[in-house]
């Protein structure tokens, strides 16, 4: 009886990795993956995409994410003008996170992966974008 041994495919060499940079500045596809494709980066866009949430809605719907993790997502998308943080001046300093108007635009690519991942994938997962 012969074992089957599985092996990852080589990493990146740092050339391929600066040419998939490079792939980015110029493909729209690629770029777009750079931007959505960070761990818990889709959930938190999956979730807004659902209306604004405060911090804490957010933390409690992402079961396992760290605040300071969730906090250094938020500020990345918030950098690519996705995601709008709004301070509300009431007794506790609330505050509220949404999609702009870029980020209200990847909402078909969330329902296009749910989609794929339902019919092709197996998983039949019924959170609402």
């Amino acid at each position: 009886m012969s074992a089957t041994v599985q092996t990852r495919p080589p990493r990146p060499s740092g050339r391929e990795r600066s040419e998939y940079g490079r792939q980015s500045e110029t493909c729209p596809v690629c770029a777009t993956a750079e931007l959505i494709a960070g761990k818990w980066t889709i959930l938190v866009l999956r979730d807004l995409a659902g209306g604004s949430r405060r911090f804490c809605e957010l933390e409690r719907s992402l079961t396992g994410i760290s605040p300071r993790t969730l906090s250094l997502r938020l500020r990345a998308l918030e950098e690519h003008d996705i995601v709008e943080r709004r301070t509300r001046a009431e007794t506790a300093p609330r505050v509220d996170y949404s999609l702009t108007a870029k980020g209200r635009a990847l909402i078909p690519v969330i329902e296009d992966m749910r989609r794929f991942g339902r019919d092709w994938l197996g998983t039949g997962g019924t959170q609402a974008a």
